[in-house]
């Protein structure tokens, strides 16, 4: 049974489970509300997979389905995994969209203003870059689920299909002709160019664009929907983008 996320407990209960599955700590800076950390898992020649969540902190299904995949064994031995599970300690402690300074850390990653920020874009910049990168998220303006796809690589519509079909249990797809304000490839799917809609305001998804990564899948559920279902949503749809991998 998926339970509210619970601050700090969270932290703690990431940690053992991640220390019991081989990964490694990183404090990447300390806030008000606690750490931010990063947890990694892997060797050189691995293909490479970087997944985070909880930039919003009114958006807790992100960092409670990385917490569930992490307990079903989801991160295979064959990748390199880079997990951030809670990038917004202040927020999630208060529930709220920003940090405690009222700042919406998903448009800072141009300016890096914030600790939060230019402390996990530091960390980025010393990381290889991924070859898959995966951001979970919720939105309060939809009924279904949609993702925006960043593809600098091939362009392969069986995976965005393919993740669209494996939530399709939980959420139809989010319907056209504009989803956020963008032009929809196909019901659900944003196919994003690699910049940002406002060019000082650069979301964590174009930054990790812009150091190299080929492929980025940011997940939305609807806000509005029952807790258990947006983490399944987003649990199943991270395993479908993996298997993809």
């Amino acid at each position: 049974m998926i339970k509210e996320l619970a601050w700090p407990q969270f932290l703690d209960d990431f940690a053992a489970v991640a220390k019991a599955q081989g990964f490694s700590e990183h404090t990447l800076c300390n806030t008000s509300a606690g750490p931010m950390q990063a947890w990694t898992r892997g060797t050189a020649g691995l293909p490479r997979i970087m997944i985070s969540s909880g930039i919003h902190g009114d958006e807790p299904a992100g960092p409670l389905a990385l917490l569930e995949c992490l307990r079903c064994g989801d991160f295979s031995a064959d990748s390199s995994w880079s997990l951030c599970p809670a990038l917004n300690p202040t927020g999630l402690a208060a529930g709220s969209r920003e940090n405690h300074d009222g700042m919406d850390l998903n448009r800072d990653y141009r300016t890096r203003r914030t600790l939060e920020v230019s402390s996990h874009a530091a960390w980025l910049d010393m990381q290889p870059v991924p070859d898959l990168f995966l951001s979970l998220h919720e939105d309060w303006e939809t009924k279904g689920f949609y993702l925006y796809e960043i593809n600098q690589g091939e362009d392969t519509p069986a995976r965005s299909t393919a993740i669209l079909k494996a939530v399709k249990p939980w959420f139809a797809a989010e319907p056209g002709p504009l989803i956020d304000g963008h032009e929809i490839r196909s019901p659900g799917w944003i196919y994003h160019r690699a910049e940002a809609d406002f060019p000082e305001e650069w979301p964590e998804a174009i930054h990790i664009a812009k150091l190299g990564c080929p492929l980025s899948f940011t997940f939305e559920t609807p806000s509005s929907a029952t807790l258990a279902s947006r983490v399944a949503a987003l649990r199943d749809a991270l395993r479908a983008a993996c298997r993809k991998i």
